[in-house]
């Protein structure tokens, strides 16, 4: 196989010409900064397309519109590896996700090679070429870059191709193509969507402990985190960190005075956000009553058991790793709330229905639904 030629463009019509005529399948990834900000700032496009290895600046004005028509082309399938949050930053600074995708690491697990596998290692494992990662901490926004870092960068989407050839291949073996499309469309309508968590207190630990009460007043300032850390574009732990909201929302300040003297008492408290922390905590959410509780340990532990088991049985039979047929939040989710959740839907459920509803018994009343 010939060696890629590498293309540094920094020039809008120099992209879109040679973007032109696109190839039915490219190989694409990013370099992007994330520690100071809430959206990832696009700092790097590398694009395999044909035998050349383009290394895009998308800080350049002009680049990311030249780019955004590659990004919608559906007749272009992009190959890329653990996508989740390139699709966020091309979502962002493109106002494109790209699509059709071909995720490699989504696809190594439904071919059975391991969950959760980095790009070197499947590199590894498919190739037998070892990758440097001597650049992974690099400043991305710097320029010029390195030469260390453009080979690095360069090698991030140079083995996409031999990838994509040897998963494809595993996977109509297996019969899984549909599989993998259904799962790759839904990360791409999850970026596309932008839409914020609905019950973001589910996800921590400490609201298992709260009333109902203070549940509901810790999903009032995650919320408010949420939409506050995304118009100012600051990480949501700048804003306030979880400790902190959970202690507001289980001993809620009286008045402005006693929040401001809580706020004092922790180092990085935002200060100056008090008045707007306070009117979150006493506004009530127009959906707030509907809101799950968290998660607790009072899952009955014997049926969750009995579910894993079923579920591993199962993997075992297709020749999956472990949790990439159900996860045990998911299951977790099935017992409590007695409804399928949605990211059990689809294959998964096909594939886990005929061994899990049996085991359900009267836990599950409503085996039709889904949330």
């Amino acid at each position: 196989m010939p060696e890629p030629r590498i293309q540094w463009i920094d020039d809008p019509q120099t992209l879109a010409s040679r973007l032109a005529r696109p190839p039915a399948r490219v190989g694409l990834d990013t370099e992007f900064i994330r520690e100071r900000t809430y959206w990832p700032q696009l700092a790097l496009v590398q694009l395999a397309i044909d035998d050349d290895i383009l290394l895009i600046d998308p800080l350049v004005p002009g680049i990311t519109d030249a780019l955004r028509p590659l990004l919608l082309d559906p007749a272009v399938l992009k190959v890329m590896h653990s996508a989740g949050e390139d699709l966020i930053a091309f979502k962002h600074a493109c106002d494109a996700v790209p699509t059709p995708l071909f995720d490699t690491q989504v696809a190594a697990a439904m071919a059975g090679i391991a969950a959760g596998l980095g790009y070197q290692k499947l590199v590894q494992e498919v190739t037998g070429e070892t990758l440097a990662k001597g650049e992974t901490r690099s400043d991305w926004m710097r320029r010029p870059l390195s030469d260390s870092q453009l080979a690095y960068a360069a090698d991030d989407v140079r083995h996409l191709e031999a990838l994509h050839q040897h998963l494809d291949e595993r996977l109509a073996t297996l019969g899984r193509r549909d599989w993998l499309d259904a799962d790759c469309a839904r990360q791409v309508q999850l970026a596309d969507s932008d839409a914020i968590e609905r019950w973001p207190h589910l996800s921590l630990r400490a609201a298992q402990h709260l009333d109902a009460a203070a549940q509901h007043r810790l999903l009032r300032l995650l919320r408010w985190r949420e939409q506050f850390a995304r118009e100012r574009d600051r990480p949501r732990s700048w804003v306030l960190d979880n400790d902190l909201a959970t202690l507001l929302a289980r001993d809620p300040p009286a008045d402005a005075s006693e929040l401001q003297r809580v706020l004092d008492r922790h180092p990085k408290s935002p200060r100056k956000l008090a008045m707007q922390i306070q009117h979150a905590l006493q506004t009530p959410l127009p959906d707030e009553a509907e809101a799950p509780p968290p998660r607790t340990e009072e899952v009955d532990r014997k049926a969750l058991k009995r579910l894993q088991d079923a579920v591993a049985a199962r993997s075992s039979e297709l020749g999956l790793p472990d949790g990439v047929l159900a996860s045990r939040r998911w299951l977790e989710a099935l017992l409590e709330r007695g409804e399928w959740p949605r990211a059990l839907s689809g294959w998964r459920r096909a594939e886990l229905e005929p061994v899990i509803s049996p085991l359900l018994g009267d836990v599950l009343p409503a085996a039709g639904r889904s949330v």
